[in-house]
């Protein structure tokens, strides 16, 4: 086990360096690449909430369940990055991208969270043979694909505005009655 962490802690800095060089290739921009990388964080909320509540100890079972759950938080970073990006492109303001961005991103997210989550749900409960082995990976990623879209789609918009420096975003603008939604003011 201790072999183990040992090499996860060289590969995993070394995995993030290059998920982050191929990031900044296919955005060519470092504050995207960054959003994007930023996008790990709510998913391993979820994995470590769901070790805690099911009371799993820490194993390389699960380390791998993390490793599943950063790539596809990556995947959905990329979604709502690459929407956003591609309504500014578009000529698009950067508040209305974000606002926009973020309704059209979001059914690939969640479907993409919630195909994962149902997938290895079954696993995560199992009582059979060899289930003490697969569960922690199946807690961690059925955790993290709960917490992960929710907190994706709440703080990387937000994020994004401020790295743009836009401002805040503001429910009581006239613009919500004119809009239909949200006003980001």
């Amino acid at each position: 086990m201790q072999d183990a962490v040992k090499r996860l802690a060289i590969v995993v800095p070394i995995s993030i360096l290059l998920i982050f060089a191929l990031l900044y290739g296919n955005f060519r921009n470092l504050h995207e690449s960054l959003l994007v990388l930023g996008a790990a964080p709510p998913a391993l909320i979820g994995g470590i909430l769901a070790l805690l509540i099911t009371h799993t100890t820490f194993s390389i079972s699960a380390a791998v369940g993390f490793i599943s759950l950063f790539g596809v938080s990556m995947l959905n970073g990329v979604v709502l990055v690459s929407y956003i990006k591609e309504l500014r492109e578009q000529g698009a303001t950067v508040k209305e991208a974000v606002y926009r961005g973020s309704a059209l991103g979001l059914p690939p997210v969640l479907m993409a969270s919630l195909a994962a989550a149902i997938g290895l749900l079954p696993a995560s409960i199992a009582t059979g043979i060899g289930s003490e082995t697969q569960k922690p990976l199946a807690r961690v990623v059925v955790g993290g694909m709960i917490t992960a879209p929710i907190l994706l789609l709440l703080v990387l918009p937000a994020v994004y505005l401020l790295v743009y420096r836009v401002g805040r975003v503001s429910i009581r603008s006239a613009d919500f009655v004119k809009e239909g939604g949200p006003a980001l003011s």
